[in-house]
């Protein structure tokens, strides 16, 4: 119950929901005159579950114009540098918007193609599993041709593409302001790639001529890409088109359940002649990660297993 979770006195859950999205527009947040936060942005999280911190499995750093760590950052559009847990890896670098607010352009392009702008909101912790899982299992990917879907920032993609020795990896988003951050992205790191190829594209499940001509791919990865419904079909429809119909070639998903989302996600791709597994301790570190939140660990208020904790999901012919 909504009385539940907040005191009498405080705003109903259903009208928090609709100053976040009003706060996501706006130019400033609402804040006290002293730079503190108001009593009402403190109850924004008992709503949302999203982090700023995730996992913390790649450590990052936000750099400053010079190139050199820092703190803070007054442009729109930033730059992380994450140091990869390998030895002798390179520092991958991602750029990024700073602030989590979205514009009146980015509803317009939502509208416009009938995507979503959640790649713009922030690098979703079930992105930075995917890239950690990658850094630890290459030789998944090694000589391999590789797309990543629904990429949003594209850390995922970028990783395999510096340490997975994957022959080609593209890293595609349905929105075009996504990939322009993906290109830029490639172009500061294009260095590190070694004999792997990397591009980004523009790609929108629904469109089947344009994934015929695309080819297949050994490996596709994605992640929290089955929240939304209303795109199941067409994601399993690219997945089964683009996917390499052999015995090797799989379909590699991070998602967490968000209520019955994956569950019906899964059906549809059953419906569709494909098989899947889903595995639920992956990687003992993410695993002891996920228990420290679900004991209470502050650092992720309002962490949720069904709704925060990513499954792997293994999709193939």
């Amino acid at each position: 119950m909504e009385s539940d979770l907040l005191p009498s006195s405080a705003p109903k859950l259903s009208s928090l929901r609709w100053k976040i999205l009003r706060r996501a527009i706006s130019s400033r947040g609402k804040s006290d005159a002293d730079g503190s936060i108001t009593c009402e942005e403190k109850s924004f999280d008992k709503v949302s579950r999203r982090t700023r911190n995730g996992f913390r499995l790649i450590p990052c750093d936000l750099m400053s114009d010079d190139g050199e760590s820092s703190v803070f950052h007054v442009n729109q559009d930033v730059c992380f540098c994450y140091n990869l847990p390998l030895p002798n890896a390179p520092k991958l670098l991602l750029r990024q918007r700073l602030d989590a607010r979205a514009t009146l352009g980015d509803f317009e392009v939502s509208n416009q193609f009938n995507i979503d702008s959640t790649g713009l909101v922030c690098l979703w912790p079930s992105e930075e599993v995917l890239a950690y899982y990658s850094l630890t299992h290459p030789e998944k990917f090694r000589g391999k041709k590789v797309i990543e879907l629904g990429s949003g920032y594209g850390l995922a993609g970028l990783v395999i593409a510096m340490a997975g020795e994957a022959s080609e990896v593209v890293i595609s988003d349905g929105n075009p302001r996504v990939v322009d951050y993906i290109q830029s992205s490639i172009e500061a790191n294009s260095a590190s790639f070694g004999n792997t190829k990397v591009k980004s594209m523009v790609l929108h499940w629904n469109l089947h001529d344009t994934l015929d001509a695309m080819g297949n791919f050994d490996i596709i990865v994605a992640s929290d890409c089955t929240f939304f419904k209303e795109f199941h079909e067409s994601l399993v429809l690219t997945i089964r088109t683009l996917l390499t119909k052999n015995g090797s070639s799989e379909a590699i998903l991070f998602s967490p359940r968000r209520g019955d989302s994956l569950d019906k996600f899964l059906v549809e791709a059953t419906d569709a002649g494909l098989r899947f597994t889903v595995t639920e301790i992956y990687d003992a570190e993410i695993w002891r990660q996920h228990q420290r939140f679900c004991k209470g660990d502050t650092s992720w208020p309002n962490y949720e297993p069904g709704h925060c904790y990513p499954l792997l999901i293994s999709i193939t012919f």
